[in-house]
């Protein structure tokens, strides 16, 4: 169930799931390659992670400039044989389809779809080599159930698991799985500072355990997955949701 030996490129891994994610990998001995696009967040976690004995590289780059980001990519990873990716960065603009934008919506699907499928572009390559490799896409609930002003994120949710089905069909006869994760409402940042209390409610009061999942409950799942203990489980969509969505 370890990953030491393992090398992690983790997208959005200063905080919130991104961030569990790279602590739950480094605990289980894999090496990680941290991007994000806030330096300081990103520091503090992999500073963290070396704390610990764990080895970090972070790089602060924008997911959707693909230029740039091709570039950084090729010159910190060549050496370091990345065999296990997690798409995990995204935001959510919301506004149901009258009040959201052509220009919101197109960004939403960028970050969450457009990025992703580079980084599988970048990295499936070696992979596929190698005869050994790890995909896991974060999506959402809202991609099976769609959310009432969520066009946008739930459009781009739900985009990724047909992503995530599509890659497995290429890639699984050369020893590469890929999976997507569904996680409920969590515990990040972005849920606490910005969604109103009397949405959280909703959700958990529709929600089977009736609470908040915690980001780790998240990584572990995708720890999981990045394991030789899921070698059997590809195209796969695995809802983590406390039950909301049954």
């Amino acid at each position: 169930m370890g990953l030491k030996g393992h090398t992690a490129v983790i997208t959005g891994a200063g905080q919130g799931i991104g961030r569990a994610c790279a602590e739950v990998f480094a605990a289980q001995g894999a090496d990680l390659v941290l991007l994000d696009r806030n330096p300081e967040t990103l520091q503090t976690v992999a500073a963290g992670i070396r704390d610990l004995g764990g080895q970090a590289t972070p790089i602060v780059v924008d997911l959707t400039d693909f230029g740039n980001l091709g570039k950084e990519l090729v010159s910190t990873c060549r050496d370091l044989s990345v065999d296990v990716l997690v798409n995990n960065a995204g935001f959510d603009r919301p506004g149901s389809s009258a009040r959201l934008t052509m220009a919101e919506f197109e960004a939403v699907l960028e970050i969450h779809l457009s990025s992703a499928l580079f980084l599988i572009k970048s990295f499936l390559p070696a992979m596929r080599e190698k005869k050994w490799g790890r995909i896991i896409n974060v999506s959402s609930i809202y991609g099976l159930i769609g959310g009432k002003g969520e066009v946008a994120y739930s459009t781009a949710k739900a985009g990724l698991m047909g992503l995530t089905k599509s890659i497995a069909r290429e890639a699984g006869a050369d020893g590469v799985t890929v999976n997507a994760v569904l996680p409920g409402l969590t515990r990040t940042p972005t849920i606490e500072n910005v969604m109103a209390e009397k949405f959280k409610q909703m959700i958990i009061r529709d929600t089977p355990l009736g609470r908040i999942a915690e980001p780790e409950e998240i990584a572990r799942v995708i720890a999981f997955l990045a394991s030789d203990g899921a070698s059997y489980i590809t195209g796969a969509s695995i809802p983590v949701s406390g039950g909301w969505g049954v």
